[in-house]
């Protein structure tokens, strides 16, 4: 295709993505990465919470959380999930849907040490999405495992990341009197030929 709007350079929507968050991280006042992030539990309910997006891959989009969380539970259930990350200040958003599998190995050894030692303490910390005392609680538990595990902590075996495979990826731009620019690639499995449409706004 050729119609792009001039934002819409290449074929590659990961190549895109990743151009649109370098635009945003010099736009966006805090977290350009932030994504909210889509699951359905085992009933079928629908859930939605804001995640931070650590990379974007040649064929993936890369998170992390704690594996035994509410999101994660959901994700493991169902194999699948969805995200938008919307910018404000470009008037632009990103839309995926695809499966997921678990990233686990160095790579995810890796971005947690990255992370601050606060950060990695609180990891072994937190109980995530269960129930919780007070903030007492939570501090006691975070001396307790800074006294277990010093200052250079290992990842968890109960926390890592997620890579998000997509079959759909939709590019939205907003455009004068709501005539927006959308465009949406689409593909049968992750691996295959994207197929490209514009769509009405």
């Amino acid at each position: 295709m050729t119609d792009r709007s001039g934002i819409f350079a290449g074929d590659d929507p990961f190549a895109i993505a990743r151009a649109w968050l370098t635009e945003a991280e010099q736009a966006e006042i805090n977290d350009p990465n932030a994504i909210a992030l889509s699951t359905v539990d085992a009933d079928g309910m629908p859930n939605a919470r804001m995640v931070l997006l650590k990379e974007i891959e040649d064929d993936a989009f890369v998170f992390y959380t704690n594996y035994e969380s509410a999101k994660a539970r959901e994700i493991e259930q169902a194999g699948k999930a969805a995200f938008v990350m919307h910018w404000k200040s470009l008037r632009r958003q990103i839309r995926v849907r695809g499966t997921v599998t678990r990233e686990d190995g160095p790579k995810a050894d890796a971005y947690y040490a990255s992370r601050s030692l606060k950060s990695r303490l609180g990891a072994w910390a937190s109980q995530q999405s269960r129930p919780l005392a007070s903030r007492a609680a939570l501090m006691a538990e975070v001396a307790k495992v800074t006294a277990c595990h010093g200052t250079n902590p290992p990842r968890p075996s109960f926390w890592g990341g997620y890579r998000i495979m997509p079959t759909q990826i939709e590019f939205w731009a907003d455009g004068a009197f709501r005539l927006h620019d959308r465009f949406v690639w689409r593909r049968a499995d992750a691996g295959q030929n994207w197929e490209i449409t514009r769509l009405n706004p």
